[in-house]
């Protein structure tokens, strides 16, 4: 081939001389023709081999090859009672959410996160049938752990709780996640939580894997003594299965330093390592790492707000909750400007019309520090609050709302309301404060919405990157990273805007091609 061009080349110039104008015939001889030894048609492989891959545009990854994709999609999903198979993306998700219906549906709210995250992952499947298999193997948590927990109370009586502990994924490193304690817990919510945290957890992009427990116990009706005793009767089992390097857990919904000093103490009497990396084991760290989660809801409503060209300052922000989160979502707004307006609790709300202070938050901070104080008692300190007036929360007008409580606490009536009320945005504080219902109207009324599997994404930072001694300026630098991130995935996959769609894809993504090298394990 050199040699042939090489003649054809010599020939042309031959016959220009005669024919050409001078000037191009100059130029013609100024002109060599050189080939490298490999051909030119792999300079384009060469130019992107040496471009860094990305998450959603790795040729290994996403997108496929129509030869590849077929053969994917010939294999049947399901071999139950006969071979079953997809041919859309939308299929594949819907054969995934029947698969968890017919396994477990009684518990309702691992069904509910289960349908949500399908139906995000969907255009996945579509691009690229094999990630229908990996997520069919993601629904299943590698370990599961149910125990009783028994302890005497204050009488003497023997109580009796369930204790649970769900290590979901430890594709991308050790388990690590939140503990709940609270009446409300049961197998069905630690498995949704414990599902979301595999997202969550993975958004990060650290080396960090996702687990979630606790017990169905209420912290707020508790002697000091009681919870001690729990939590070494709860820890005095958990021991077997958790430690440095394979199980960290850490603060969660009414778990908070304390009832994590006891976790800890009692670690300490049964194991001998409990340090890792010089970090302690089950250590609450110091205040940065305690308020992570608050404050790191707050940077990613900031960033939210950078989008629209706005900024929190002046913001009226409604905070539904009075938990350690709750407090420390206030901190950080009035840090940025911004004024809380409330806080509620079991026994209702309370509204400050012209904003909670930094001596009012104070104030609060102190009487909800007591096991089993109610918002209440604050009337007493405050001349202008008012407490349930209005009757429903949801009536004061704001233009952000904060869900640092309950699960499923705003759903689609609530968003109206807020809606109607001048409310821009809602940002979860707590996990799965949102309905799906409520979700939809959040997009059709055009509402900014932080879904907790990105807002919460605080502990995760802070424990697998930048340590208990991490500063706020760090976390902040994180989570901007981790948001241009979602905000790409979800471009990418046709969803600009929806962060809950982007956070599901990214996550899934990481998690996903980690397996994919693991094998069928």
């Amino acid at each position: 081939l050199l040699t042939n061009m090489s003649m054809l080349s010599m020939s042309l110039r031959s016959l220009s001389r005669a024919t050409l104008p001078s000037r191009v015939v100059a130029a013609m001889t100024t002109t060599t023709v050189s080939l490298p030894p490999q051909a030119t048609f792999s300079s384009a492989a060469a130019e992107g081999a040496t471009k860094k891959k990305s998450l959603v545009t790795d040729v290994s990854g996403v997108h496929q090859t129509m030869k590849i994709s077929k053969s994917w999609r010939n294999k049947p999903l399901f071999r139950r009672q006969g071979d079953v198979r997809f041919k859309t993306g939308q299929e594949a998700a819907q054969l995934l959410i029947k698969e968890a219906n017919r396994r477990d549906a009684h518990e309702t709210e691992f069904i509910d996160a289960i349908k949500s995250t399908m139906t995000c992952l969907s255009p996945i499947f579509e691009r690229n049938p094999k990630y229908a298999f990996v997520a069919k193997q993601l629904m299943e948590p590698e370990r599961y752990l149910q125990f009783r927990v028994s302890y005497l109370d204050d009488v003497g009586v023997v109580r009796m709780n369930r204790g649970f502990r769900i290590q979901y994924s430890s594709s991308l490193g050790p388990y690590e996640g939140p503990l709940h304690f609270g009446s409300h817990v049961n197998s069905g919510t630690v498995k949704a939580l414990g599902f979301d945290s595999i997202f969550s957890n993975s958004l990060t992009g650290f080396d960090v894997g996702a687990a979630v427990g606790g017990a169905d116990f209420n912290t707020f009706n508790k002697s000091e003594g009681e919870m001690q005793r729990f939590c070494q009767s709860y820890m005095t089992e958990l021991a077997k299965y958790v430690g440095p390097d394979i199980d960290h857990p850490w603060m969660g919904m009414g778990v908070g330093e304390q009832e994590m000093g006891y976790l800890f103490g009692q670690y300490k009497r049964i194991s001998n390592k409990f340090y890792s990396g010089g970090q302690p084991f089950l250590s609450g760290g110091d205040q940065t790492f305690y308020k992570a989660p608050g404050f790191g809801v707050v940077h990613f409503a900031s960033e939210m707000l950078k989008d629209r060209s706005d900024t929190l300052a002046g913001k009226r922000c409604l905070i539904l909750g009075s938990g350690k989160v709750a407090m420390a979502v206030a901190e950080k707004l009035l840090e940025y400007g911004a004024i809380p307006l409330t806080f509620s609790d079991p026994s209702g709300h309370v509204y400050e019309p012209d904003g909670i202070n930094t001596g009012r938050l104070k104030t609060i901070s102190t009487i909800k520090a007591e096991r089993g104080a109610l918002l209440g008692r604050y009337i007493i300190s405050s001349t202008s609050a008012q407490f349930n007036d209005p009757e429903s929360i949801l009536d004061i007008p704001c233009d952000l709302c904060f869900p640092c409580g309950a699960m499923s606490e705003i759903d689609d009536v609530a968003v109206n309301r807020l809606a109607d009320g001048g409310c821009v945005g809602v940002m979860e504080g707590g996990n799965a404060a949102v309905t799906d219902k409520a979700r939809s109207v959040l997009r059709k009324r055009a509402m900014l919405y932080g879904p907790h599997t990105l807002t919460l994404t605080g502990p995760a930072i802070v424990h697998a990157k930048l340590g208990i001694h991490a500063s706020d300026a760090q976390l902040k630098q994180e989570v901007q990273r981790i948001y241009s991130d979602v905000k790409k995935t979800a471009s990418e996959f046709n969803a600009r805007g929806d962060l809950y769609a982007g956070a599901k894809l990214t996550g899934f993504l990481r998690v996903a091609n980690a397996m994919l090298n693991h094998g069928s394990v």
